[in-house]
């Protein structure tokens, strides 16, 4: 494989990946949309679950568990549980919050958690389709379904978390700031604006032929890395590393000297060097701005080129799920102008 950068401001070659890239543009109308349904609920269901009693816990399973536990653990008031796993920790009882996020509504292990819960006689949230496997054993006196219709994983957890703080169990995402945030991403990485002004199409460049690194400093930023990488993975088929500070710093420590005489039209081609990917969320906490200097420090020592995923948006929520969109941009580019010898 080879990077062709003009397919990146091509006009046939973006038409290629149109449906791919309107996906992308549409993040922020999905995100609008699920928290318009989950306005549209009857007012008195929504009543009712801002009125019952603190739960004991909350325990989150399904689809996007651990990011409402990167966001709610250091605000939520009782003991907080992310349970990607199938069934519920055994200690879950009639004191007790279930949150279910089932976007696509099929999943049979989260159906037979949600069956589950509502037989210990828990609390139970559902975030899912309204005609769906899920909603069909979601069916109980302190069961509530939010319906959802999207899909997107990320926009479903959005308006959980602003339910959830509107109960009094953490703090809100604002669906508003995060919907804003994703469409200010589509306009800067539009396939319509070229290399030059297009932070996803540069990033791209950057990692044409290279083996990417990505670090994120806080657990928000950490946990979008992991996403982005899973994207570069599966379009280059390259390994993709995505981990914190102790772990990168080694493989950036240890590349090889740069060889200004390797031609990459002989021998096999050049063997690919590491490029740190920092996905920046503007944390300013003391250790992330440590081991940012380490890495940077370190890369420069070593000649490792250094890109930067950011976002300034207004709330640590709409700063992850900016990232996430712009690395998925950037992999979508990627794949774009890799085309085969």
């Amino acid at each position: 494989m080879w990077f062709d950068e003009s397919r990146l401001d091509d006009e046939r070659a973006l038409a290629g990946i149109d449906p791919l890239l309107r996906s992308l543009a549409e993040a922020g109308s999905r995100v609008r949309r699920e928290a318009q349904a989950a306005l549209d609920l009857a007012p008195e269901k929504v009543h009712e679950a801002r009125s019952r009693p603190r739960p004991r816990a909350v325990v989150v399973a399904g689809t996007g568990s651990r990011l409402l536990r990167d966001v709610l653990e250091g605000s939520c008031p009782v003991p907080f549980v992310a349970w990607p796993g199938p069934g519920l920790p055994g200690w879950v009882g009639s004191l007790d919050l279930v949150v279910m996020l089932a976007p696509a509504g099929s999943d049979v292990p989260a159906a037979a958690a949600v069956a589950e819960a509502v037989r210990r006689g828990a609390d139970v949230l559902v975030a899912c389709p309204p005609a769906s496997l899920v909603a069909e054993h979601a069916v109980g006196r302190d069961v509530l379904v939010l319906p959802v219709g999207t899909g997107d994983p990320l926009a479903v957890a959005v308006v959980v978390l602003d339910l959830l703080a509107s109960a009094g169990l953490g703090r809100a995402a604002d669906a508003d700031d995060v919907a804003a945030a994703l469409d200010d991403v589509a306009v800067r990485c539009s396939p319509h604006r070229d290399i030059a002004a297009n932070p996803a199409k540069e990033v791209a460049l950057g990692l044409a032929d290279a083996q990417p690194v990505l670090w994120g400093g806080s657990a928000l930023a950490a946990r979008a890395a992991r996403r982005v990488a899973e994207e570069l993975r599966r379009v280059t088929g390259r390994s993709v590393l995505a981990d914190d500070a102790e772990e990168v710093l080694p493989v950036v420590e240890a590349a090889r000297p740069r060889d200004v005489f390797a031609d990459p039209f002989t021998d096999g081609g050049a063997v690919a060097r590491p490029t740190l990917v920092v996905l920046d969320d503007g944390d300013e906490a003391a250790v992330v701005r440590e081991q940012a200097g380490r890495l940077r420090a370190a890369a420069a020592a070593h000649d490792v080129r250094v890109v930067e995923i950011g976002s300034d948006a207004r709330s640590d929520v709409a700063r992850h799920a900016s990232l996430i969109l712009q690395g998925r941009y950037v992999a979508a580019y990627l794949g774009l102008g890799l085309v085969p010898d």
